[in-house]
């Protein structure tokens, strides 16, 4: 085998490796017309072909129920000598397009590695006298050797392309999943409340969103977004309970250099900086009244006054804001202005708890399965119907936020490929247990493992898996074993996750 043969096998790209693969063939045997093909369901397809008029047969597929030499070699499993004008077996037809025609064919078959046969390749002599074909039997098995050594180099590139589209397709399939957040349901109620959505999109009004916490809220104010005439217009988030009164201000209607201490230059507010495109304010019954005012304004004129500035400036905006609260009920209580929120609610949406769509609880578990496992590298873990059915009957405080934490929880600590009732944590199988083996606690803040009740969802994913492992290991006496066997995995992986958390005992979760 000489050098150029040699590499061949270096070659990865499935089509440049067949084109000198044929290539190399057609000049060993000193003929000019040869052609690779590749079995394909019930047909065998053209892949590649050299010589005179080569165009014309790349890409021809053939009937497995038509007699073809070909086909013959595929199903056999090996070489043949064809002379085509008494061979049965040759398709005539394919060369009726042809101004010249094959007089002798030499066909071998292309294996993988287990031998099974993939396709076949034809070295065709096309002279009359059919002396430029050398099918001495030594001279041929030799060919055969090389044949089949480059038949797995090229089902190795195939494999290889193959694995590459994959990884490909997988990272544009994460990349995809992270910049775009789907909204998954299709109960009546929530498809009732999608259509909504929809029909505010093609408006320009202003719309209120209401709904308790994790229900996805800002997910349906972008939908709104990218869904209107102002799409590609700046979309600019605040979350009104998140900074003081004085800051909030500032921040959405921006200030003068000189305005206040330490206002040493000019402040573009975010109802400026947004103009033209959409504000989405989140949280907004938790909006001071004093800002309410200026948002009113905002509402009423198109208009903004930023702090320390005597003139208005003209706006356009629409505003899109969001609240967990009950508005009316604060606007008895003299804590929300009622012209403001009959100026914000021209278009209402109120979005409902995961317990009232319970039936979208199994498309959101497979989703969030795909999502996590996408992101992490991860096989696709699954959920044995026993485990789902407790999923769907848990009430979700947290709605969805909630339950995407859960599955990432899963996610980590099952590693069985199935998730089954005992990997899920005791809270949510026996909610109404006054004391929870075993079970993670909901509440963020300065509590010891096990103490306190809040939302799961108000916690980070470190908090959530040291709380969790904390309180395995102290209900256990802080014996790894037995707290390893209570969560599920083995004792190394627990042993491994207690160092990377740097949990030591009696040390406290929160510092």
């Amino acid at each position: 085998m000489n050098r150029s043969n040699l590499e061949l096998f270096k070659e990865l790209n499935p089509e440049a490796l067949q084109k000198k693969f044929l290539n190399s063939l057609l000049k060993i045997q000193n003929v000019q017309r040869g052609s690779i093909w590749i079995k394909k369901d019930n047909t065998y397809v053209c892949v590649e072909a050299a010589g005179a008029e080569s165009n014309r047969i790349k890409g021809v597929i053939l009937d497995n129920r038509h007699p073809s030499i070909v086909g013959w070699v595929i199903e056999n499993k090996k070489m043949t000598v064809a002379e085509t004008k008494s061979d049965r077996r040759h398709y005539k037809e394919v060369e009726d397009c042809l101004a010249v025609k094959s007089s002798m064919i030499l066909c071998f078959p292309l294996f993988f590695r287990d031998r099974d046969v993939y396709g076949a390749v034809q070295i065709i002599d096309t002279t009359l006298e059919k002396t430029s074909l050398n099918l001495d039997q030594g001279y041929l098995e030799q060919l055969q050797n090389l044949v089949d050594i480059c038949s797995i180099a090229l089902s190795n590139a195939v494999l290889y392309a193959n694995e590459k589209k994959k990884a490909q397709n997988l990272k544009s399939a994460l990349k995809e999943s992270r910049d775009e957040n789907l909204i998954i349901g299709q109960s009546p109620g929530f498809k009732k409340c999608m259509d909504l959505v929809k029909s505010y999109a093609d408006t320009d009004f202003h719309v209120l969103i209401t709904g308790e916490s994790g229900t996805g809220k800002e997910l349906v104010a972008e939908k709104i977004y990218k869904s209107s005439i102002r799409k590609n217009k700046p979309f600019l988030v605040q979350n009104c309970s998140s900074i003081p009164e004085t800051l909030l201000e500032s921040e959405l209607f921006g200030y003068t250099k000189g305005a206040f201490t330490g206002a040493n230059h000019d402040k573009t507010g975010l109802f400026e900086a947004a103009n033209g495109g959409i504000v989405f304010l989140d949280e907004i019954g938790d909006m001071p009244l004093s800002v309410q005012a200026g948002l009113l304004r905002v509402l009423q004129k198109n208009e903004i006054k930023p702090l320390g500035e005597t003139s208005t400036r003209q706006i356009d905006v629409r505003i899109v804001a969001a609240t967990n609260k009950n508005i009316k009920q604060m606007i008895a209580e003299n804590s929300f202005r009622q012209d403001l929120f009959y100026r914000l609610s021209v278009l209402p949406v109120h979005l409902p708890a995961l317990r009232d769509r319970r039936e979208d609880i199994p498309l959101l578990i497979r989703h969030f399965l795909e999502k996590e496992s996408l992101k992490a590298g991860f096989l696709e873990k699954k959920i044995s119907p026993d485990a789902m059915q407790i999923l769907v009957s848990y009430s979700w405080p947290g709605n969805i936020r909630e339950l995407e934490n859960l599955i990432r929880y899963l996610m980590v600590t099952t590693e069985d490929e199935c998730i089954e009732p005992f990997h899920i944590p005791l809270h949510i199988k026996n909610p109404d247990a006054e004391i929870e083996p075993y079970s993670i606690p909901l509440a963020a803040g300065h509590n010891k493992p096990g103490e306190g009740t809040g939302n799961l969802s108000s916690m980070t994913w470190p908090q959530l898996e040291k709380e969790y492992v904390t309180a395995l290991l102290k209900k256990n006496n802080w014996n790894i074993t037995w707290a390893s066997k209570a969560s599920g995995i083995n004792r190394s992986t627990f042993a491994s996750r207690m160092r990377k958390l740097k949990i030591k005992r009696e040390q406290r979760v929160f510092d």
